[in-house]
């Protein structure tokens, strides 16, 4: 459901500051698990490696022990969500293999302000529709991104997804959504990546949010696994994923977890 009733907090230059260098942190530690994300490795090393980064640049995760709405502490700094798992993936012992599509999902906060991103990738040749279905996503977050402007509505950004996702013959999933983003990781209003342009609050400059088109290549219904976090496919079709935190300024979308590199 569309929060659009939901106050959105117009951020200050320190708050903007302090989510700037978080986001740099998050851009360059997703830089360097795909450099490591490969055939014979496991989910569970690209989480020690996100961990020790995160050690190394005096940043906090913004994952770890994260448990709203009553679930169990999210255990891990990074989630790693392989072919049909849609979005928070526990890394473990599961090893990566040639032909996998694998999203990896990480979060971090400076001074108490967070940044969060995430990217899919296909590691060596993969099927044509899983390739397309990666492609796809990753540019129904770009057109996204440009409707991130002052004057735009704030449905714009879900539609823009929508409408290239579908293009393709590809499905939006409905059960989870884009965010506010801030001093908390989650923050109102609520973004879904579909539905009709042209409603909810105008976009402001120093609005921050995080965006993330969750696209399938079959239908958009998703079940939770036992672990209570794990959310795949209702029908065991892949699932892409991207995310990037954006600062709406006057001159119009500026992406905090971007940097060169960078999807």
């Amino acid at each position: 459901m569309m929060a659009f009733g939901d106050a959105i907090r117009v951020k200050t230059r320190r708050e903007i500051d302090a989510m700037r260098e978080a986001s740099r942190h998050v851009a360059e530690v997703l830089l360097e698990l795909r450099e490591l994300t490969k055939p014979g490795v496991t989910t569970g090393e690209l989480d020690q490696h996100a961990r020790k980064a995160i050690r190394k640049r005096g940043v906090e995760s913004s994952f770890l022990g994260y448990g709203p709405y009553g679930l169990p502490p999210y255990p891990g700094v990074l989630c790693v969500s392989v072919n049909d798992e849609v979005v928070h993936g526990i890394p473990g012992s599961r090893e990566l293999g040639e032909g996998d599509i694998v999203s990896l999902d990480f979060g971090a906060a400076c001074e108490g302000y967070h940044g969060d991103s995430a990217v899919t990738l296909a590691l060596g040749p993969v099927p044509a529709v899983a390739q397309k279905l990666v492609d796809v996503t990753r540019d129904a977050l770009d057109r996204a991104i440009e409707q991130m402007v002052p004057g735009k509505r704030l449905s714009d950004i879900g539609h823009a997804v929508q409408v290239r996702a579908e293009s393709e013959g590809f499905s939006v999933v409905r059960q989870f959504v884009g965010h506010g983003i801030g001093r908390e990781m989650h923050e109102p209003p609520q973004i879904p990546n579909y539905g009709p342009a042209g409603r909810g609050p105008r976009l402001r400059p120093g609005m921050v949010f995080a965006i993330e088109p969750m696209v399938t290549a079959g239908s958009p219904d998703v079940e939770i696994l036992e672990d209570e976090w794990t959310a795949v496919t209702a029908d065991g079709s892949l699932a892409a994923h991207f995310e990037h935190t954006i600062l709406i300024t006057e001159n119009g979308p500026e992406v905090l977890t971007r940097v060169p590199g960078s999807h």
